[in-house]
């Protein structure tokens, strides 16, 4: 994994290479085994690539970067992995090209020379990258399929800047440190920023499965050159299911063993739930168990913990297994470190266990794998189950629902415990008004459309008059074909919970430790055979992940496939009560906020009153203002 920077200057602009090499220092940490920057000046333009480093595959001098081909005309800064690298490389040296190394990243560079954009399609890994052709005058940017590596750019008449992280552009003095409300509007509602939109205004996120291109003489234009697609039928001709099993378990174990290149030490993230579980299994297969580095974090108090689950399976295939449990005083020691690597805030509270845990396995190894994605195309959560219960519940007369139900319902105590049921049953209900795609991410998220506007100032209800942040979530799918609604939440969790959630949260944790991650659910061929199954295959009345689980009944125990799920998560509701109460009194006090001008400070003391006296459980919304919160504090950002 590395960090990737650079910048186009138009005529009448000096490309600064002090700059230049700021911005790539920022990334330090996503690489900090080399770096290197270049500069091509031109009388009508100037273009700077700046590069960081973390060696995976050829360790050499030869794998420095930026790299160019043979006769200089074409330059890449280029961050990622691509599995598949040997298969491309083979097939281009039998079209007449010479490599000078063995990386991936020349592959990309004699493939641009050979296909064109059209190498875009071929590559099967993560990627973020930039390569400028000096003969036809224009950059590509290009980012994966799922969004596994990320892009930032800002495009203006001077020019364009691009880098891995925002904290690298922002290194600029081209870009203002000004929040853009609508960015924040949509992270009050997903507890994330999702693309295009980034926090900082005239910033945007290159879309995962898309490809920017900037030409000399105009600006930059988007691209796809991949989309999630739901092709497969629900006909009598589909293979019998132990053919569906064997084909499925087959490519997951081709896509574990792609990820197994590597020249440095890799190893698991292990939680004992049926992804990473599956990931040790294999690899059981394709390798000695005893060098097999797997890693858990457990947790004190039992409603969170999973470390039965994941000695358990390293207990079964023989691993070098390691685990730490995250405490109390962990968590105050961890916050402030993440607070500073984030680039934009993320309300997903696992964010520090999964920080933790990059951190340790980075003692061990260079390289880990992961089950992200599993849970999102294979249907695996909570939510799929509540669509289907919704339909039934809606179906209950009015006054049945409104006259009794819901009052006992919203009558539940209040638990601080691992999705309790009252939690669960309170999310439940704030989504039910809504469509299907509005109320996956209202279940998900934290301020729904009305909440907010009572959230906000007049000022800033004024200045986002006439914007919906339900709007993309709608749009998002027009255009596309769905069989059923399973079809349709399946894409909504891909788009933006895993791209923009779960895949952000991976990347930032990791590289903060210079650590690369592999997520094998989430492998091209994979993906694409999975999303094509009939979603009977995925959630079989209210078995989830129902292919899945019954190919693995073969090499895991029934016990550790049919358990029941419980996340990632952390007794966030308890430590918001207890440890890091004073922060909030002191992030939220009322002059604070009042100063800032963005929320209403009684709605905000409203929040903490009823989460402290146990009068509501307030700690998505709660959690989610606080991250926002100490991200503006340390940005110095401002409307």
């Amino acid at each position: 994994m590395c960090g990737i920077a650079g910048m186009i200057c138009r005529s009448g602009c000096r490309l600064d290479e002090r700059v230049l090499s700021e911005m790539t220092e920022a990334l330090h940490h996503r690489g900090p085994d080399d770096g290197g920057t270049h500069i091509l000046r031109h009388s009508d333009l100037q273009v700077g690539l700046g590069h960081r480093r973390l060696s995976i595959i050829d360790l050499s001098a030869a794998g420095h970067q930026p790299m160019t081909n043979e006769d200089g005309t074409l330059w890449i800064t280029y961050n990622g992995e691509i599995y598949n690298f040997g298969e491309i490389r083979e097939e281009l040296v039998g079209h007449g090209h010479i490599f000078a190394s063995q990386s991936d990243t020349e592959v990309i560079l004699h493939g641009y020379e050979q296909y064109g954009f059209g190498i875009l399609e071929k590559l099967n890994g993560m990627f973020a990258f930039a390569l400028w052709d000096d003969r036809k005058r224009q950059l590509l940017l290009a980012r994966d399929r799922y969004g596994k590596k990320p892009l930032y750019y800002h495009c203006s008449n001077k020019g364009l800047i691009f880098a891995s992280e925002l904290k690298s552009i922002l290194k600029n003095p081209e870009v203002k440190r000004a929040i853009d409300l609508r960015s924040l509007s949509r992270y009050l509602l997903h507890e994330y920023v999702p693309v295009p939109y980034s926090l900082i205004r005239d910033v945007a996120k290159m879309p995962p499965g898309h490809y920017g291109l900037w030409r000399e003489g105009s600006s930059l234009s988007i691209s796809p050159y991949w989309q999630i697609q739901f092709d497969g039928t629900h006909g009598d001709s589909q293979p019998d299911q132990d053919e569906l099993e064997r084909h499925l378990i087959g490519l997951l174990k081709r896509s574990v063993e792609r990820r197994l290149v590597s020249d440095v030490p890799l190893g698991v993230f292990l939680s004992g739930g049926v992804d990473s579980s599956s990931i040790v299994a294999l690899m059981a297969e394709l390798m000695p168990a005893d060098r097999i580095k797997t890693f858990s974090i457990g947790f004190e108090e039992a409603s969170f913990d999973e470390s039965f689950y994941a000695k358990r399976v390293a207990g079964l295939f023989g691993t070098d297994h390691r685990e730490k449990v995250f405490t109390p005083a962990m968590m105050l020691e961890t916050l402030p470190q993440v607070w500073d690597f984030l680039d934009e805030p993320l309300a997903d509270a696992s964010i520090l266990p999964t920080y933790m845990l990059a951190k340790f396995t980075r003692e061990f190894v260079t390289v880990a794998l992961g089950g992200d994605g599993g849970d999102e195309i294979f249907a695996g959560y909570d939510p799929f189950l509540a669509h289907r219960v919704a339909g039934i519940y809606q179906a209950i007369p009015a006054r049945v629902r409104d006259g009794l139900l819901n009052p006992l319902f919203r009558a539940l105590p209040v638990s601080t415990k691992n999705m309790s049921f009252d939690f669960r049953i309170k999310q439940f209900l704030k989504g039910l008004p809504h469509p299907p795609a509005v109320r996956n991410q209202v279940w998900l998220g934290s301020f729904d459309r009305d909440e907010q506007k009572k959230l906000f100032t007049p000022d800033c209800l004024s200045l986002l008059a006439g914007d919906d942040p339900y709007k993309e979530i709608e749009e998002s799918c027009q255009g596309m074909t769905f069989r059923d609604d399973l079809d349709r939440i399946i894409y909504l969790y891909s788009r933006y919970y895993l791209g923009e959630d779960i895949l952000t949260k991976v990347d930032r944790a990791s590289m903060a430790t210079s650590l690369e991650v592999r997520a094998p659910y989430l492998d091209v061929e994979f993906v694409e055979y999975v999303n094509n199954l009939p979603s009977s295959c995925k959630l079989r009345g209210l078995t989830r992940k129902y292919l899945l689980k019954k190919g693995l009944e073969r090499i895991l125990p029934k016990d550790i496939l049919h358990r029941k799920k419980k996340g990632f998560g952390i007794p966030l509701a308890k430590w918001l009560k207890g440890e890091l109460k004073p922060i909030l009194l002191d992030v939220f006090s009322p002059a604070k906020i009042r100063r800032e001008g963005l929320f209403d400070g009684e709605v905000v003391q409203t929040l903490l009153r009823e989460h402290f006296t146990g009068q509501k459980d307030n700690r998505k919304p709660i959690w989610t203002l606080l991250m926002f919160e100490m991200w503006k504090e340390r940005f110095a950002a401002s409307c």
